[in-house]
């Protein structure tokens, strides 16, 4: 049974920790292991269900594959434990193929390509996709059937092997077998787009990449190009064009789709009415938030009023039927707001969604797939205060409980979570998520505090379960934790994003000192005990904070910082729209030029097999400040940037942070 395949280990007693907070201090084991169970989906006909799980028996340290029938769910699933290659992701495809995400360390050379190449970085790791089937017979990768190898070099071939040559770009859901793909051309490494046969690796060419051309919309019956965007230079200035397939076979240019890429305006095709053959167009032209409007191709026109809007929040999607009954039927559509949440316009679907919210107060629920029938649907349920759980709706009535991520951790450990707006000193409106220990009340004793920005900087974060566990680890500590959306911040309306240009360190730090300062004022934070702790873009935050005098914090925490912005300037992203897009953007206040004025103690780690963010940031300022303040640093061997990391990464650094904010910042929560 599956209750039976999902027990949790039983975890060693936590030490308490006295804090004003009523709860026992979240073990850093208990965030650092494997979950349970993750990356959940379902086949369309809703034959199959695949998830990556932890390994039985591993003590939740390894993943695997695992497949169950959902005819006969009482039977064990078939299940492949990791190799060399550690399963990370996998999703159910059609034609009994699975498609499978593995990761693995690789030390060499970069031969010029990929995440890393401009550092001179030879540790990271490598990414590969998967095919294979329900009884995990055979693992061939993606795709790469019939990719041209013909005339290349040898560090091309290699650049290929380690950057994938072919990724799927649609799943095609009325055609049994096929899909649509993109293989890279090893002599121009641009992408040629082919329907790809599941059963035997054929392909049929779609259409030949092009320098600056993108299809960016396929159609959803037969895969037919219908859109793409070209990026041109015109006068000194790009502009981004949307060119639209017409009843002739040929691609008009659309001006009111067109956009100077220096406004920085959203404009994407989302999808096509058949019916009425008018676009759904998302795009912040009219607003500063993205609205979804429909596009007449024929009149070259908007409608006079978008199709969906929200006062305050983007519309981050549109969600269309993927069921013969329901084919590319609006059904509804998501809201960027606080909480990512889907509104349903389908009655069947609203119905649905409505039933499971009150079948699961206080946590948002996420449809994830469903029957043609509705027989059969896959949801996710999950708050701050509960990790990710999975589950079936059988028959519109009855649930199927598959298993949380991780079900050893007590909800009543985790505080409140409030979604919360700040004026900074400029008279900016600052949004952020603030969490509170569990049992903290309004007009108790202030709390010690953590400022933590997110990173990116062009990203934010949303309410629900923190994936990353830093949060819930702190809280559960008797830390308050808040998490400013500053300028630059993406997703939250134009004008907070574009006030972030060219401010790092100057303004956008203004953000999170002023967060603090709210925190002093609303009685919740105590002036005498506030860290920054922030990771990538936040560990820039926190080294910043550094060497900006007199500002609100006792001491920093960087994670795999950015420090060196002029060094940064000249190896940003490997991704040439990014760099014009967003690399200019990146200057203001250099903290290595101003490592003269440390003045907090600081840590800094980060992984060894980081190349976003090679250790030299972290590394060369700790050797320009650890004479000026108390400095330490942390070089976690086979950590790479992003997540998941593995669970002694995990351990270690919670431990790292828990130990610099006790002992060498004097943070420890108040009895």
């Amino acid at each position: 049974m599956i209750a039976r395949i999902f027990t949790a280990a039983l975890l060693s007693s936590a030490v308490l920790i006295s804090g004003t907070a009523h709860s026992e201090p979240i073990p850093a084991e208990a965030l650092a292991k494997v979950p349970n169970i993750q990356s959940v989906s379902m086949s369309a006909d809703g034959q199959q269900l695949v998830a990556i799980i932890a390994v039985p028996g591993s003590e939740n340290s390894e993943t695997a594959l695992a497949t169950w029938d959902l005819e006969n769910m009482d039977q064990p699933p078939q299940i492949t434990p990791s190799g060399k290659m550690k399963f990370i992701a996998a999703s159910a495809l059609k034609a009994d193929r699975l498609l499978v995400l593995g990761r693995q360390e690789w030390t060499g050379r970069l031969s010029g390509c990929g995440e890393g190449k401009f550092s001179g970085a030879t540790r990271t790791f490598v990414t590969k996709a998967y095919l294979t089937d329900a009884e995990h017979e055979d693992f061939e990768e993606a795709f790469a059937k019939n990719v041209r190898r013909i005339g290349i070099s040898k560090d091309t071939q290699l650049c290929l092997e380690l950057s994938g040559e072919a990724s799927l770009v649609s799943n095609l859901p009325l055609d049994p077998h096929k899909v649509i793909i993109q293989q890279l051309n090893g002599l121009t490494l641009q992408g040629n787009y082919y329907l790809y046969d599941l059963r035997d690796g054929s392909t049929e060419l779609l259409v030949r990449s092009s320098a600056g051309s993108t299809p960016s919309l396929f159609h959803p019956r037969t895969g037919e190009v219908l859109a793409r965007s070209e990026l041109e230079s015109v006068d000194g200035e790009y502009l981004q064009r949307v060119l639209l397939r017409n009843d002739e076979g040929e691609f008009d240019v659309h001006d009111k789709l067109t956009t100077k890429l220096s406004d920085r305006h959203s404009v994407s095709v989302a999808g096509i009415d058949e019916d009425s053959g008018k676009l759904y167009i998302l795009t912040d032209q009219f607003s500063d938030q993205v609205q979804a409007w429909m596009y007449d191709p024929a009149k070259k026109d908007f409608d006079d009023e978008p199709l969906v809007a929200h006062e305050e929040y983007s519309i981050g999607g549109l969600v269309f039927g993927n069921q013969p009954s329901n084919f590319n039927q609006l059904l509804g559509f998501r809201i960027s707001g606080p909480k990512m949440q889907t509104v349903y316009v389908d009655p069947d679907m609203r119905s649905i969604q409505k039933g499971l919210e009150q079948a699961f107060p206080d946590q948002a629920v996420s449809i994830n797939a469903y029957t043609d029938d509705l027989d059969t649907v896959l949801f996710t349920t999950s708050s701050n205060r509960h990790s990710p759980t999975y589950h079936l709706l059988r028959n519109r009535k009855q649930v199927e409980s598959l298993g949380s991520q991780r079900p050893w951790i007590d909800p009543e450990e985790i505080g409140e979570q409030q979604w919360v707006n700040y004026e900074a000193r400029d008279g900016m409106e600052i949004p952020a998520i603030l969490d509170l220990p569990a049992g903290w009340e309004k007009g108790d004793e202030p709390l010690a505090t953590i400022i933590h920005p997110h990173g990116g900087p062009w990203a934010r974060d949303a309410m629900g379960w923190d994936g990353s566990g830093w949060v819930p680890f702190l809280t559960s500590r008797g830390y308050a934790v808040l998490r400013p959306q500053y300028r630059g911040s993406a997703g939250l309306g134009r004008e907070l994003w574009l006030a972030g240009d060219k401010e790092w360190g100057e303004k956008m730090q203004d953000d999170k000192d002023d967060g603090a300062r709210w925190l002093v004022e609303e009685g919740i934070a105590d002036e005498d005990r506030i860290a920054i702790f922030g990771y990538s873009y936040g560990g820039f935050a926190a080294v910043a904070a550094t060497v900006r005098q007199n500002g609100p914090y006792q001491c920093a925490i960087a994670g795999a910082p950015v420090s060196d912005l002029g060094r940064l300037g000249v190896t940003w992203s490997d991704n040439r729209l990014q760099r014009i897009l967003q690399g200019q953007t990146v200057t203001g206040m250099d903290p290595m030029r101003n490592t003269d004025k440390a003045d907090i103690p600081i840590l800094l780690y980060v992984g060894d097999r980081d190349v976003r963010t090679p250790a030299w940031h972290a590394e060369n300022f700790y050797d320009a400040v650890k004479e000026h303040v108390p400095a330490r640093f942390e070089l976690i061997p086979d950590m790479p940037h992003s997540m998941p990391w593995y669970p002694r990464h995990q351990t270690k650094t919670l431990g790292l942070i828990e130990d610099f904010l006790e002992n060498q910042c004097g943070m420890a929560p108040s009895a």
